[in-house]
């Protein structure tokens, strides 16, 4: 083989490698990569991924390999739980889920491997509840999807924030996706969306320093004014209640949405 063609085979080699989107993604952190490529993660939730972006959205809150992570109100299909806890696992770290009912056997049955999940450790956290989390013991905590069923319950979004900001370390990450409404909105509309400038006044009212702010989960196709709300789109797919039922275009209308607009925010507590 000649030396020139030796040599091009070698570039090609190379762009062929940086072109491979798995590779190309995990921004040189393998542990997450990894994680969010894990066979664990069940069918449902990987299809997910082109909407919620794990890597990205992870990258730019700061997870970092050993960090203590708690995921408040996990959730029944574990969305995060299968990434967040594998990832602790396999870096040193710890993951915690700050949860209304740390008995839920669903929960549990996910986490059950400890040699894909490790030592999963749950404290009972709810509206009523705001004292279980360890003071000053977390590097990041993910608060996904979450202010707006706050609103609707009833429940002090000032008082949910304010712990937080008491279980984060010095320096710690609060980071938050959350579905978004347009500025002006009433955050207790009952839509699942609240408007950006909400979510911030709550964290600066609790001590928080505005980072950063990203769009990787802008929707631009959202318009945000679904007849059942934010549950319209996917994965609820609401399609009907005692008023309206949606026709076969209409569901397939907003099928072609995907998911929600939302905002992705990295807050922190100032050392």
């Amino acid at each position: 083989m000649s030396t020139i063609r030796r040599h091009l085979l070698i570039a090609f080699a190379g762009l062929a490698f940086m072109a491979t989107p798995a590779l190309a993604n995990h921004h040189g952190d393998n542990p997450l990569h990894d994680a969010v490529a894990g066979s664990w993660r069940s069918a449902d939730n990987k299809a997910r991924d082109q909407y919620r972006h794990p890597v990205e959205a992870l990258t730019f809150w700061g997870l970092k390999p050993g960090m203590t992570i708690i995921e408040v109100n996990p959730g029944a299909k574990g969305w995060w739980t299968e990434i967040l806890a594998p990832y602790a696992k396999a870096t040193g770290g710890t993951y915690a889920a700050a949860m209304g009912k740390t008995d839920d056997p669903a929960f549990w049955a996910e986490v059950a491997d400890k040699s894909i999940y490790g030592e999963v450790k749950a404290y009972p956290f709810s509206g009523s509840n705001f004292t279980s989390l360890p003071a000053n013991s977390a590097d990041m905590i993910l608060v996904a999807r979450a202010f707006h069923n706050w609103v609707r319950q009833g429940e002090t979004t000032d008082n949910f924030m304010t712990a937080f900001y008491g279980a984060l370390k010095p320096g710690g990450i609060l980071a938050v996706e959350q579905h978004r409404a347009p500025e002006g909105s009433d955050p207790m509309a009952g839509t699942g969306y609240v408007p950006e400038s909400y979510v911030i006044a709550a964290a600066k009212k609790a001590g928080f320093v505005l980072e950063d702010r990203s769009e990787i989960n802008a929707n631009p196709k959202d318009t945000r004014d679904h007849p059942f709300g934010v549950w319209t789109l996917k994965p609820i797919r609401s399609s009907k209640n005692d008023t309206r039922t949606l026709t076969d275009e209409e569901r397939a209308a907003y099928d072609a949405i995907g998911e929600s607009d939302r905002m992705t925010l990295r807050f922190r507590k100032p050392a």
